[in-house]
């Protein structure tokens, strides 16, 4: 099933095998799966507390636990073969107009959020590709978005409230606290259970966006940093052949007023003359507009629409970070594997993001190019590409985005977080007892 397959029309938020509420918890109906079907978790004791007082006693109660966003995590940093903690119904919005910000339930997801903070003439600073995944779980894994200026999705937390492993509420904000708050903000599920998060907000603008097609890799060279800084997001998309970009999606922030005008030629790619899919040849009604035409912020950053709501779609998904400055010799390194990737490949998405202070960000301390791979699902051959892909990135210091697959060894990836002891330390005076802790975690961050 393809990247369009994955994404259905439906003015629903998705639905599924977590629609009934569970307090105390009851088994669900198996199989218990994320959104791409290739994780089926360890257990099917979901609780779905009402409130956070409801959240504290399911905490509280449980030895071992691990909080479920919107599942659209592929590896198993969500799983639990005892417990899960679906946050689906703590969805209140509320908007602070005076100091800008919104605080939002751990449930509510992006697409969501978006028409109502617009609707009071506010914006985030960024958006995933797809506009359905939780906030809580963005900013836990380091979800990023794009923009060569744009932190991702976790750089605009303001504040947040975490149910630590005894069932106290634990309050952290960017004002006050300082290296707590920058260790705990992508916390990967390990320091407690975010119940609310304070997001900074911006007054809402519009978008343009203009699609490409067939840009040599050879202008990367010399043009890479003018490439992905033309406009307020860019992302090439490759199938790794013919040594270029099939597309070049720029999205450009208009002005109040501004009429928005494309020349025909990019660096020697062409003007798209119709609305394309980022998948060379697929249906694109589930994309966001092209061609030029001025929108909300919140209906062009994203790749796809937010009416249309993820389903039960098959695909594997794998990205990379390394150092921006060194993106375009990591691209010639993984592009000389392209005869092994491509086969198995539905799409591979290069993007940038800003350097960050976020202790376990991807992108800590260094501006980063993300190389993303969206794998047909084909499991036993892909993990036995990862491995030469990662090799071949490895003078690069990649970091594997939290949520998605790979196979780095656990010292490799260790190193390259500075702050990993400080982490850690973190972790034990909020769970002394390990309640949080998982196999996930065990692994990639605990075994030497």
């Amino acid at each position: 099933m393809n990247k369009r397959d994955f994404l259905k029309s439906s003015g629903a938020i998705v639905a599924g095998s977590m629609i009934s509420r569970f307090t105390p918890a009851q088994q669900q109906p198996a199989p218990h799966q994320n959104w791409a079907g290739n994780i089926t978790y360890s257990t099917d004791h979901v609780h779905t507390p009402a409130n956070i007082d409801e959240v504290r006693e399911v905490v509280k109660t449980c030895t071992k636990l691990r909080a479920l966003g919107s599942r659209h995590s592929f590896n198993r940093i969500a799983d639990s073969n005892q417990n899960q903690l679906s946050l689906e119904h703590l969805n209140q919005i509320d908007i602070d107009d005076k100091a800008h910000t919104v605080t939002v339930g751990a449930g509510v997801k992006y697409g969501q959020l978006a028409p109502v903070i617009d609707a009071r003439g506010f914006a985030i600073h960024n958006l995933a590709s797809l506009p359905h995944i939780s906030v809580a779980g963005a900013i836990a894994t380091a979800t990023h978005g794009s923009g060569i200026h744009n932190g991702n999705l976790a750089t605009a937390v303001r504040a947040l409230e975490i149910v630590t492993a005894n069932g106290d509420t634990l309050h952290l904000s960017r004002d006050k606290d300082g290296d707590q708050f920058l260790g705990a903000v992508v916390g990967l599920g390990a320091v407690g259970v975010v119940t609310r998060v304070t997001l900074d907000l911006l007054p809402t603008f519009q978008v343009a966006q203009t699609v490409y097609q067939n840009l040599s890799f050879n202008e990367l060279e010399h043009n890479f940093d003018a490439i992905f800084g033309v406009g307020y997001s860019v992302s090439l998309f490759t199938d790794w052949q013919h040594h270029q970009a099939t597309q070049v999606w720029i999205k450009r922030k208009l002005q109040p007023g501004e009429k928005h005008e494309s020349a025909p030629d990019f660096y020697g790619a062409k003007r798209a003359t119709e609305k394309l899919h980022p998948i060379t040849g697929h249906p694109a009604e589930s994309c966001t507009e092209q061609q030029g035409i001025p929108g909300p912020w919140y209906e062009r950053l994203p790749h796809f629409k937010m009416n249309f709501t993820p389903s039960s779609g098959r695909e594997l998904q794998t990205e990379y970070f390394v150092p921006r400055d060194r993106g375009y010799e990591a691209i010639l390194a993984v592009e000389k594997l392209h005869d092994q990737i491509t086969p198995h490949l539905f799409v591979t998405e290069l993007r940038t993001i800003a350097a960050d202070d976020l202790w376990m960000s991807t992108a800590y301390k260094r501006d980063s190019l993300a190389i993303h791979f969206t794998w047909k699902p084909e499991w036993d051959t892909v993990k036995q590409i990862l491995p030469r892909i990662e090799a071949q990135l490895k003078p690069f210091a990649p970091r594997p985005h939290w949520a998605k697959l790979f196979t780095i060894p656990p010292a490799q990836l260790q190193a390259q977080y500075t702050r990993l002891a400080d982490f850690k330390q973190m972790l034990q005076r909020h769970d002394p007892d390990e309640k949080f802790r998982n196999a996930f975690l065990d692994s990639n961050l605990f075994t030497t």
